[in-house]
């Protein structure tokens, strides 16, 4: 037997050992906030809270992050086993993370060693949950016309300004958040902070969306003291630690846009089920078997097909970079992501005919509904993480090597 074989070994018998039992029932009424994390679950018995700490207790919330910073430390060939059974098996995802998703990976590579002590290992424990202060009223495509001020008072950083579409951050216990330490320059003007959101002057107002969900807020900072050993990196250089996360951000965003399982509503995903399934419920069959509807069925079938392809590609593109970190292909992945998305979020909702249409009340099950607003949420798909447009501009100049002639 390999080694990897008896790798292979040791995590089956881990994971069926450490499953909670809880988990393995698909309609036990769970907490889905819990698999976010956070200074609210901390001494939580909630079942996927359970499953976070064991999980972390042998580092697999984060497989190949190193050991001293709470990784599994796991080789790129382990990590593949690893999700590998746990797709198998079908085991849920422990934990649900802009820490393990963005912050992380750029922490690994731009923070100094205390930083990395201090918030990786809580990072990958779920301990702290993030959210990102990023975008501006005043600076969305254009990220780095961002205005908020970050002023040096000696002993620590004083931040004003304010912040929009900042995900959850109402629910978060700490912000990455870029920050103008000078107006001398655009780009070399932008410094990379993380601030506690219960420091004084740190205040989140959710944003109701069309979908009825409050997922973004509005941030204001107002007179908020930071430490000086908060700010990641050299002053000045938060524009490449943007860059380098925004690759993070997209790159995550996009695949849990083309899920063809039930996904979670609240990332624009359907939350009914398989596209070829609810279609067969809800259309129906001919004598031949085949769907009745055939325009229905050709376009169906070509969003399915276009998401396997996106699917391989993802993993293609995982491969090639994990020695690198992503590239600027990500672009194309968020842009297709959101596109195939969107597509299949409308389809459900064609295929549902009336049904496909409820708010509230009744006549309509959970599933239905939540497909409702799992569609209306999908149109941000092409917003969040860098609009569909920019991320065309971006793949036609950084991709294809196109000159704008402007």
């Amino acid at each position: 037997m390999s080694d990897l074989d008896a790798f292979r070994s040791d995590v089956k018998s881990w994971l069926a050992a450490n499953y909670p039992l809880e988990l393995k029932d698909p309609k036990a009424k769970l907490d889905e906030e819990a698999i976010w994390g956070g200074q609210a679950y901390l001494n939580s018995d909630a079942p996927i809270k359970v499953w976070i700490n064991r999980m972390a207790s042998r580092g697999w919330t984060a497989p190949t992050w190193p050991t001293e910073y709470g990784g599994g430390g796991l080789s790129h060939a382990e990590a593949k086993v690893l999700a590998s059974e746990m797709t198998k098996g079908g085991y849920r995802t422990p934990l649900a993370s802009f820490g393990l998703w963005m912050l992380g990976p750029v922490l690994l590579e731009y923070a100094n060693e205390e930083q990395k002590k201090r918030f990786l290992p809580e990072i990958c424990r779920g301990e702290i949950r993030w959210c990102q202060g990023y975008s501006e009223p005043g600076a969305g495509s254009d990220l780095a016309g961002l205005q908020t001020r970050c002023e040096d008072k000696g002993d620590h950083w004083l931040v004003n300004g304010q912040k929009v579409w900042t995900s959850y951050a109402d629910k978060a216990d700490w912000i990455f958040c870029l920050v103008r330490t000078s107006t001398d320059k655009k780009h070399e003007g932008i410094s990379f902070l993380l601030i506690d959101m219960q420091t004084p002057g740190v205040e989140p107002k959710p944003i109701k969306l069309i979908s009825g969900a409050s997922p973004f807020c509005e941030t204001f900072l107002t007179d908020v003291k930071v430490p000086k050993d908060q700010l990641v990196g050299k002053v000045g250089g938060g524009w490449d630690i943007a860059k380098r996360l925004l690759q993070y951000e997209r790159q995550n965003i996009s695949g849990s846009m083309v899920s063809s399982g039930t996904g979670n509503a609240s990332l624009g995903l359907g939350g009914a089920g398989d596209l070829a399934d609810i279609a067969r419920e809800y259309v129906g069959l001919g004598d031949d078997g085949r769907l009745l509807d055939g325009e229905l069925r050709a376009r169906i079938t070509a969003n399915k097909m276009a998401s396997h392809a996106f699917n391989l590609t993802q993993r293609r593109l995982n491969d090639e970079v994990r020695s690198g970190g992503p590239s600027a292909a990500t672009s194309i992945i968020k842009y297709a992501g959101a596109t195939i998305g969107m597509e299949r979020n409308e389809l459900l909702v064609e295929a549902m005919g009336l049904q496909g249409l409820g708010w509230e009340g009744e006549g309509f099950t959970p599933s239905e509904l939540a497909q409702t607003r799992a569609f209306l949420r999908s149109k941000g798909n092409s917003i969040e993480g860098g609009t569909s447009e920019v991320n065309l501009n971006v793949v036609a100049k950084r991709v294809l090597g196109l000159l704008d002639h402007q």
